[in-house]
C-alpha cells in the first residue's frame, strides 16, 4: 500500500523545536509495522508553519494534493499522527476529506484513533475530533484575548514593545516597558521634523530612520503609545478606548498631535485676534514715533463730510497726526520703490522650479509606493474571501481582518489625496510669491489686511519710524539685499550704487535662498 506522510505544527513554537521529528518518527515507525511503502515529492511533507498564518493557507497540503491529483492511482492513502494535526476547524476537515476522499478515492487519516470512512459514524467521528480542537483553539484564543485587554486596561504593554522601546522584567517577574534611546532620539527627531511641516515625512523618514519602512513609519507616526497612551479596542459590550500607559512618553503630546494635523491634511487654525485689524489702519502695529519713541496708534475721528481716520502718537498727539491714506500711501510707495535684482530674481526662479521638479518627482515615488500597498491590502482582502467561503475562517476574524483592510486602504488613500494636492499647488504658490516681489507697492495698496501684514512680518523684524513724510529701519530681513537693488533707502541712507555694491560683495551669500513672502 502506498501512503504519502502529512506532518503540521500549531504554533510557531512547535517549528523550531522537535513535533515534526516526533511526528515523522511516529508515522515511519506505523508504515514499518504495516509494511507501508511512503511514496511522494517530499518524505514526509511537512508543514512547519502554524494555522495562524492565513496568508501562507498550508502550502504543504496544497503541494500534498497536487501530487495526489496527478498521482490519485498510485496513492493510497494520507496519514497523519492525530486528527488535530490534520485540522482544528470542521469545516476544513470536511472540505479536504471530501476533495482526497470523495473525489480522488485516496483514504486521509490519523494513525491515532483511525476512522472507518465506510462505517456511518465517521461524520460523527470527524466531528468529534476536529471540534475538540477546535473548541481548545476557541477557549485559549478567548483566555489570551481577555487578558490582553485586562493587561492594556491597566495601561500596560502585552505584547512586543514598539519600535523605540525595550521589553524588561522587575526583579519579581512583573514585565514592562522602558525607552530605548539608542533608537529613541531618531523617532523623537523625527516626530519634531514632521510636525514642523516643512519637508514631506517620507524624506524624513530616508532622512533620520532609513531603516524603517515607509508603512511602518507611518503606522509610527499614529501610534499613540509614543505620547504615553494606549488605544484599548473594544472588547465584547466594552467600546474602544485610550487609558494613561505606565510607560514613559518619547515625544509630548503637542508635537504628536501636530503630527496628526500634518498627516490628516489638516491645517492650523490661526489665533482670533481680539481686536479685528482695521484695514485703513493696519500700519499702527508696526511704526512709532521718531521724536518719543512710543508706537504710532489710530483713531477715527468725525467731521462735517463724515468719519476721517488719523494715525497719531499715542504719548503725544503733537508729535504726528496725519490722515490714514496719506500715511498708508507713504509706506506703500516707500517698499514699492524697492527695484527687484532681475539676475537673482531668474535664478531665484530657476532654483525653485529645480526644487519643485525634485519635489514632484518625489512625490510621485510616494504616490507609487502607496498604491502598490493598497494592490497589497486588497490581495489580503481576496485571500481572505476566499478562505471564508472555503471555511477555513470564523465570521469573527474575517470581519476583524477585512475592517483592518479597509481602514488602511483610506489611511493609503487620504495620504495620495494630499501628497497630490500639495503638488498641484506648489507652482501657485512659487508664482504667487514672484508676484508680491515683482509688484510689492500694489499689494501694499490692494492686497487683503491680513496679506499685508504677513508681507511686513516678513520683511521688517522690528519697528518702523515714520517722521509724517518719510519711512527708515535701522532693521529690515537681508535677504532682502540679495532680491532688490538700492535697499540703503529703507534706511534713509543715499549711499551711491557702486559703496553697496562693494558691501554686498564683501558679505558672505547664503547657499540657499529662503521664501520669505507666504500669503
Amino acid at each position: 500500500m502506498n501512503v504519502i506522510l502529512y506532518c503540521r505544527v500549531s504554533t510557531d513554537e512547535q517549528a523550531d523545536g522537535c513535533s515534526l521529528d516526533v511526528q515523522e518518527r511516529c508515522l515511519r515507525a506505523y508504515c514499518e509495522n504495516h509494511h507501508y511503502n511512503i511514496i511522494g515529492e517530499e518524505q514526509p511533507y511537512r508543514e512547519d508553519y502554524s494555522a495562524k498564518h492565513y496568508d501562507l493557507r498550508r502550502p504543504k497540503l496544497k503541494k500534498l494534493y497536487e501530487y495526489c491529483r496527478k498521482h490519485r492511482h498510485e496513492v493510497d492513502k494520507v496519514l497523519f499522527l492525530r486528527w488535530d494535526r490534520y485540522s482544528r476547524n470542521v469545516e476544513f476537515a470536511f472540505a479536504y476529506k471530501r476533495k482526497f476522499y470523495d473525489e480522488l478515492g485516496i483514504e486521509i487519516n490519523a494513525i491515532e484513533s483511525p476512522i472507518d470512512f465506510k462505517g456511518t459514524e465517521w461524520s460523527t467521528l470527524l466531528s468529534l475530533y476536529c471540534g475538540v480542537a477546535h473548541t481548545e483553539d476557541e477557549k485559549i484564543s478567548r483566555r489570551t484575548k481577555e487578558g490582553i485587554h485586562g493587561t492594556l486596561l491597566k495601561g500596560r504593554c502585552p505584547n512586543k514593545a514598539p519600535r523605540g522601546y525595550v521589553n524588561k522584567r522587575r526583579e519579581n517577574g512583573e514585565p514592562y516597558v522602558e525607552i530605548d534611546e539608542t533608537k529613541a532620539n531618531a523617532i523623537r527627531q523625527a516626530f519634531k521634523e514632521v510636525a514642523k511641516g516643512v519637508e514631506t515625512a517620507n524624506y524624513i523618514r530616508r532622512r533620520l530612520c532609513p531603516s524603517i519602512p515607509q508603512a511602518t513609519f507611518f503606522k509610527m507616526l499614529h501610534n499613540i503609545f509614543y505620547k504615553g497612551e494606549i488605544l484599548v479596542p473594544a472588547f465584547k459590550d466594552e467600546p474602544m478606548q485610550i487609558v494613561k500607559g505606565q510607560h514613559e512618553a518619547i515625544i509630548d503630546a503637542e508635537t504628536f498631535n501636530k503630527v496628526q494635523d500634518i498627516l490628516s491634511g489638516k491645517r492650523k487654525h490661526e489665533p482670533k485676534l481680539s481686536k479685528a485689524i482695521d484695514p485703513d489702519l493696519y500700519l499702527r502695529k508696526y511704526i512709532i514715533c521718531p521724536i518719543c519713541g512710543y508706537s504710532i496708534t489710530g483713531a477715527t475721528s468725525r467731521g462735517k463730510g463724515g468719519k476721517y481716520k488719523y494715525y497719531n502718537c499715542c504719548h503725544d498727539g503733537k508729535h504726528l497726526r496725519r490722515p490714514a491714506e496719506y500715511v498708508n500711501d507713504k509706506f506703500a510707495s516707500w517698499v514699492g520703490g524697492l527695484k527687484p535684482n532681475k539676475e537673482v530674481l531668474e535664478l531665484y526662479t530657476e532654483i525653485l522650479q529645480e526644487l519643485r521638479g525634485e519635489h514632484k518627482k518625489d512625490r510621485q515615488r510616494e504616490v507609487e509606493a502607496l498604491r502598490k500597498e493598497i494592490e497589497k491590502v486588497n490581495e489580503r482582502l481576496a485571500k481572505a474571501d476566499e478562505k471564508y467561503l472555503e471555511g477555513n475562517l470564523n465570521a469573527e476574524n474575517y470581519n476583524r481582518i477585512t475592517e483592518n483592510c479597509k481602514k488602511q486602504i483610506q489611511e493609503i488613500q487620504e495620504r495620495i489625496e494630499l501628497l497630490q494636492t500639495d503638488t498641484i499647488g506648489l507652482k501657485d504658490k512659487i508664482d504667487y510669491s514672484m508676484n508680491i516681489i515683482a509688484n510689492l507697492g500694489l499689494f501694499m495698496k490692494n492686497a487683503p489686511v491680513k496679506t499685508k501684514c504677513k508681507i511686513l512680518s516678513s520683511m521688517f523684524p522690528q519697528k518702523i519710524e515714520f517722521d509724517g513724510e518719510k519711512y527708515r529701519t535701522q532693521s529690515y530681513n537681508q535677504v532682502l539685499d540679495l532680491i532688490y537693488m538700492e535697499t540703503n533707502k529703507l534706511r534713509g541712507d543715499e549711499k551711491k550704487e557702486s559703496e553697496k555694491s562693494e558691501e554686498i560683495s564683501h558679505s558672505v551669500a547664503p547657499t540657499r535662498i529662503e521664501l520669505v513672502f507666504h500669503a
